[in-house]
């Protein structure tokens, strides 16, 4: 198949005339420019993906996450040839495909909305690229029966879609792509317009069929959870920019900085004022009265980062809090019995905190007491918490 190469990739939309004055001006000062977005305008027009670099292994399953009007879409939209690239050059394998069509650029490109021909049967939309490309008609019934099988959707290829379920579809979709053998599957919000339980039965759907087939895949999404689940390595982006790569454990344990703290993981981070301390020669972190001393690999690396005793913001995953009769006091205002755990939202130092509180070794009595307007205490370990600096946002272990 094939390795990916974006390298220094810029996309720059130009403005129409209109928009090209109302630059000028707020340049010159004499009006305010609204800000919709926080993505960069330059004369040239407004920034939308910039100094993107990225390396992606033949095989490997790349997830692109970020909230909307990051850039991922467009990346993948200049990966495709479907966006022209301003800046930057773009490999697949070892040819550089700038200025190469999409139809010769050996992809295959799965969207959100399907984009099925609702007049054609089944069998004839997974056919149709491959008739494009004027394939023996063996090898069309061949490969459009190999990848029926795969998606489980043979026995609807003489449907139409109008007949198919949304997830049935969307199945459809992917066989249409992949009976082209592509050196790379672009993917754009695949499960976006399907309910939950349905997103839940695709996300385990692809994990199989990456299996099966072997290509590189690229693959756009806003929900976490899907990024989480189906990539080696994720890319978290914001405003044009990539704000980390790495695995999901790598992200999710040693976020980069306060974005993809807070972006990565649900609930959500929750993040304190705090105080970076040292005692007895060890880094310590000081909420409220509570003191507590960092696991030694994180010693290790602010030592390594030389880093001085300062005021942070300190972040603790809500499933990483725990009830402490020696912890910081808080007030209950909701909680949300979930089975084996309760989500308890709760007031601690003039902010709102999530708690994750495993019920499993609690009495019942224990349980029903998390109501509204309890007065608890909590604390976390030293192994858990993330350390970020107060002027850049960035994680003082980094």
């Amino acid at each position: 198949m094939a390795n990916v190469s974006l390298r220094n990739i810029k996309k720059v939309y130009p403005f129409n005339g209109d928009d090209a004055k109302k630059a000028k001006k707020a340049k010159k000062g004499e009006e305010q420019e609204e800000k919709k977005v926080n993505l960069q305008i330059t004369d040239k027009g407004v920034v939308a993906v910039q100094e993107f670099n990225l390396e992606i292994a033949d095989k490997e399953f790349i997830v692109l996450v970020g909230p909307s009007g990051c850039g991922k879409t467009t990346t993948l939209r200049m990966i495709a040839g479907l966006e022209e690239i301003t800046e930057g050059e773009l490999y697949i394998g070892d040819r550089l495909v700038n200025e190469v069509a999409p139809k010769d650029r050996d992809i295959a490109m799965v969207f959100q909305n399907y984009a099925l021909y609702p007049h054609m049967t089944v069998y004839d939309n997974m056919a149709f690229g491959l008739k494009l490309r004027h394939t023996p008609k063996p090898e069309i019934d061949k490969a459009v029966k190999q990848a029926a099988e795969i998606l489980d959707i043979t026995q609807y290829l003489g449907r139409k879609p109008k007949a198919l379920s949304g997830g049935q579809r969307q199945r459809v979709a992917i066989g249409r792509a992949i009976v082209r053998n592509p050196k790379v599957m672009l993917m754009d919000e695949p499960l976006s317009n399907l309910d939950a339980k349905l997103r839940n039965q695709m996300r385990a759907e692809i994990i199989k069929l990456r299996s099966r087939i072997d290509t590189t895949f690229i693959y756009v999404t806003h929900d976490q959870t899907e990024a989480m689940t189906l990539g080696d390595r994720i890319v978290i982006m914001k405003d044009g920019f990539i704000q980390q790569i790495g695995t999901p454990q790598e992200v999710f344990n040693h976020p980069y900085n306060l974005f993809v703290a807070g972006f990565i993981g649900s609930p959500q981070m929750n993040f304190f004022d705090a105080e970076l301390i040292k005692q007895n020669g060890k880094y310590a972190v000081k909420l409220a009265d509570l003191v507590v001393e960092l696991a030694d690999e994180k010693q290790a690396a602010l030592e390594a980062n030389n880093v001085a005793e300062q005021s942070i913001t300190l972040g603790v995953r809500p499933e990483h809090i725990s009830l402490d009769d020696n912890g910081v006091a808080a007030e209950v205002d909701v909680a949300e019995m979930m089975g084996s755990s309760v989500h308890l939202h709760v007031t601690s130092m003039g902010r709102d905190v999530v708690m994750v509180v495993s019920t499993m070794n609690m009495t019942g009595a224990e349980v029903s007491a998390l109501t509204t307007g309890a007065n608890i205490k909590y604390a976390f370990g030293g192994n858990i918490c993330h350390v970020f600096s107060k002027e850049t946002g960035v994680n003082l272990e980094a």
